[in-house]
């Protein structure tokens, strides 16, 4: 029947329509060829080396097991680690022995060894602003009685507070003169906020405020108003420092503000915190206090992208590069397989109402209307708790209900063409049913089905993502694009673990997006309307 379909010169017209549409050709093409590069991708990402050439013989680890006793003697039979083989003594003691790896030489359940990302040692300091906070005591006059931590908000050092008018350093409005005053008269008064700005230089601006007050047996003498910074913060500044005490990358403007003085102080630190914990400290740059905290920089997952680890590390150690990868594999075979069965089962359904019509076709409506309106989610969960989540429940249980939207279609084009005079013609003839179906209604039905079929695989791929995103979808360790995401909500300032699977998703739903316009402008028979 589809050597039979291909020969059809409709089908063949609409094919040229297809290759005309150059957007949706070439996608067609990147996006197959894409597939079929990650049916191979033991071959290209993996920890099993290709070839292996070990005492005369060649060994072939990525289509065979071999257990450790094959290169050790040993009487061990788990899989030995390929890497530490090749660098022990034992097999380069034989010029004739090397290992060939993939071009990604990691898998996607492989556990990276920190040590083979381990840099020279180095210390990073990391500069963070903190607001200034003091609290002065006024007495009637106005006059700081006294003072704590509060040389910054008057341009002094904070002994030289005390004795000064705040009036003079700061404007006085007049709630806030009305509050200090309730409170001298030893009034019930509410508690009071507000911002204040310097009317002479440096006009720094901070937040003041007066808790509330509740009258007390022996009236107050000074009333306590407390300084908050309010100007905007900086951001954090990091630094990172080598073993010999010089900064590596361009250093921070921060750094280049400093004093020499608190500068070697921090490059002390910076030595010290290599080989023993160092406790915070406070520097003052330009008005601005900072809480200073070096310590050793160490490996920790997730890893942003190194040379080897092109798109990073995620937060199991593994390489994302292969986990991309693999999970196209998975995500691209679970839509291929999805579809074509819930196609062909939506097909059978919608060809058997649409040409027999009348109370099967009302009594299975009926039937695929309440079976669309079980909750699919639901369903999927209580499955994944009683079984367990696989691939192969998965697929069923997604394949029970996306079956539904292409036998409407069918149905409707089954419906319209069963009273075509060739339909009737066969009918005569005495020709099966199934045969009129199969053979002269659904070759001129097809239409709809492969146009439907490429938003149908993205669709599929998109329900995947989200389950797996969820922690509804394949089970730990599958390769996912979808537990990337759900990793990358974990961590915001991985950017790798946010960036790679969303291009990957954006690229895949683009190229299916293309192929289905395509399909649909070269089965239009009216390609070219205008409305006058």
């Amino acid at each position: 029947m589809l050597t039979r379909l291909f020969q059809n010169p409709l089908t063949r017209k609409r094919l040229r329509r297809f290759r005309a549409k150059r957007r949706a050709y070439w996608s067609f093409w990147m996006l197959l060829a894409a597939y079929v590069l990650s049916l191979g991708s033991e071959l290209i990402c993996n920890d099993r080396p290709l070839v292996v050439r070990f005492n005369g013989r060649w060994l072939f680890p990525v289509f065979r097991y071999y257990p450790e006793s094959t290169f050790t003697g040993s009487a061990r039979e788990t899989r030995p680690d390929y890497r530490a083989l090749a660098a022990s003594p034992a097999f380069r003691s034989t010029p004739d022995n090397f290992m060939l790896f993939p071009l990604v030489p990691f898998s996607p359940y492989e556990s990276v060894d920190p040590d083979s990302l381990r840099t020279d040692a180095a210390t990073r300091l990391t500069f963070t602003p903190v607001p200034r906070v003091g609290n002065i005591n006024v007495d009637a006059d106005l006059t700081v009685a006294r003072a704590l931590a509060c040389g910054y908000f008057f341009g002094t050092s904070d002994d030289a507070v005390e004795g000064r008018q705040l009036d003079k350093h700061w404007p006085v409005t007049e709630p806030l003169r009305e509050a200090i005053a309730q409170r001298l008269r030893n009034a019930q008064a509410p508690a009071w906020a507000g911002t204040l700005t310097q009317t002479a230089p440096p006009h720094l601006t901070a937040s003041v405020s007066l808790p509330a007050y509740t009258p007390r047996e022996i009236p107050p003498t000074t009333v306590r108003l407390t300084f908050r910074q309010a100007e905007a913060q900086r951001p954090a500044s990091v630094l990172n420092i080598n073993a010999d005490g010089h900064p590596v990358g361009v250093p921070p403007r921060l750094w280049d503000a400093l004093p020499a003085e608190p500068r070697d102080t921090l490059l002390a630190s910076a030595r010290l915190a290599l080989t023993q914990y160092v406790a915070p400290s406070t520097l003052d740059v330009a008005g601005q206090r900072y809480n200073v905290d070096a310590h050793k920089i160490d490996i920790t997952w997730p890893y942003p992208p190194v040379r080897g680890h092109w798109m990073g590390i995620d937060n199991a150690g593994r390489d994302v590069l292969a986990r991309i990868l693999y999970g196209f594999r998975i995500s691209m075979s679970f839509g291929f397989l999805l579809v074509a069965a819930t196609m062909l089962l939506g097909i059978v359904i919608g060809g058997v109402q649409g040409y027999f019509g009348g109370k099967l076709d009302l009594t299975a409506q009926r039937f695929i209307e309440i079976w669309s309106a079980l909750p699919f989610l639901y369903v999927m969960i209580l499955l994944g708790a009683v079984y367990g989540r696989s691939f192969i429940l998965l697929l069923v249980c997604y394949g029970l209900f996306n079956w539904i939207g292409i036998s409407y279609y069918v149905r409707a084009e089954f419906l319209r063409l069963r009273r075509m005079p060739y339909v009737e013609a066969a009918r005569c003839l005495g020709v099966p049913a199934w045969r009129i179906m199969l053979q002269h209604i659904f070759p001129n039905a097809i239409t709809p089905v492969l146009t439907f079929f490429p938003f149908s695989l993205v669709g599929a791929i998109m329900a995947l993502y989200g389950l797996d995103y969820l922690g509804f979808g394949l089970p730990p360790p599958t390769p996912s694009w979808g537990e990337l995401l759900f990793q990358a909500q974990q961590y915001r300032w991985a950017w790798w673990l946010i960036f790679y699977p969303a291009a990957a998703i954006f690229i895949v739903m683009l190229l299916g997006v293309f192929i289905g316009e395509g399909l649909r402008d070269a089965f239009d028979p009216k390609p070219f309307v205008r409305m006058e």
